[in-house]
């Protein structure tokens, strides 16, 4: 299986970003049975999506995995629906605001997730990693990445599992500022999401095989 794994740079004045991490450390070793390709896409609400076009067009894979950094969430997060609405909270890394608007004028209001993503949560519990299913990717570039990804696979007719996956912040990251002024946070070791990702990936390869 060809599979494309994307992460973000780091954002809002953190040093660092578990998807990035994450998907580097995948590429070092791969579930087997997957070739794995990386890119790590810049917190921008112009270059983030450009730059998932490009690996698409790139790498052409068979399945696609974008990782995100989801604040105060304890569990591996995977993702059902993305929708078409940027509503920041923050600026991106170019200090652009969005608010209330189209990802995709005149697009459909919303995606589902075409990974296979109760087989994936079962495989991660049974890994011994925390994790969830969310209904809500949120309303910053994470979804804004997963609406676009999922928007270009459908207009495209390209039969691709898809998907996002949010992890927590890494125990290194919650203690640092500005995250160690915002008091107790939730993290995971970058081992345990690696861990919980491979298990993931595996019953998406498995999927794949079986139908």
């Amino acid at each position: 299986m060809n599979l494309l794994i994307t992460g973000f740079e780091p954002f809002a004045g953190s040093t660092t970003n578990p998807s990035h991490c994450a998907a580097l450390a995948l590429a070092v070793r791969p579930p087997e049975g997957v070739r794995l390709h990386t890119a790590i896409l810049p917190v921008d609400s112009q270059g983030g999506p450009d730059a998932l076009l490009k690996a698409l067009d790139e790498h052409r894979p068979d399945a696609v995995i974008c990782l995100g950094e989801a604040g105060r969430r304890a569990r591996i997060s995977i993702e059902r629906v993305a929708v078409n609405l940027m509503d920041y909270a923050i600026p991106d890394n170019q200090g652009r605001l969005a608010v209330d608007e189209p990802i995709v004028p005149g697009g459909p209001a919303a995606y589902f997730a075409t990974l296979p993503v109760k087989r994936m949560l079962e495989s991660v519990r049974a890994a011994g990693v925390p994790a969830e299913l969310s209904l809500s990717a949120g309303a910053y570039l994470c979804n804004q990445v997963m609406y676009i990804l999922l928007h270009h696979l459908a207009e495209n007719q390209l039969p691709v599992p898809a998907g996002f996956i949010h992890l927590p912040y890494l125990p290194e990251q919650a203690v640092q500022p500005p995250l160690s002024e915002m008091g107790p946070l939730p993290s995971m070791g970058l081992e345990t999401a690696v861990r919980g990702l491979s298990a993931g990936i595996a019953a998406l390869y498995a999927e794949s095989h079986t139908g």
